[in-house]
Order: structure tokens, then C-alpha cells, then sequence
């Protein structure tokens, strides 16, 4: 349980960077980091608590942390 977790946040500050270094998003490095962490913890919580989800814990990550940079950041944007 765990070390998921753990790997769960390595993912999605991978993903964060990785977006914000390709273009993808416009953020800052650590504040599209921080929207990553954040939405890969949900639904690892979610996936913990109610069993949604992919299998595989890694998937959840990436899906979550993508998920959370496309709605975060365009709900706040005019």
C-alpha cells in the first residue's frame, strides 16, 4: 500500500514536469506538479476506497494526473 502511494506520487510529479516541459500546459513547473500530486492522490483514494479504476496503479496515476491538468487549469482561466 505503501510503497503505491509513494510511486503513485513519483508519477504524477513525472507527468507534471513532463507536460509543463513539453508545452502542453502553461502553469509553471510547480504549480502543474502540484495539480498532478493532487489528482493522482484523489484517485488513488478513490481507487482505495471504491475500487474504480484501471488495473494497474501506474495507469491510474498518469490517467488522474492528465485528467487534473486538463480541468484545473481551464475551470479558473476566463
Amino acid at each position: 500500500m505503501f510503497p503505491t502511494l509513494i510511486g503513485t506520487v513519483v508519477i504524477a510529479g513525472i507527468v507534471g514536469y513532463a507536460t509543463e516541459r513539453s508545452g502542453f500546459t502553461h502553469n509553471g513547473y510547480l504549480q502543474s506538479i502540484i495539480i498532478c500530486i493532487g489528482g493522482a492522490f484523489l484517485m488513488y483514494f478513490v481507487t482505495l476506497m471504491f475500487g474504480l479504476g484501471f488495473r494497474s496503479p501506474g495507469l491510474n496515476a498518469i490517467a488522474a494526473s492528465v485528467g487534473a491538468l486538463i480541468i484545473v487549469p481551464t475551470h479558473w482561466r476566463k
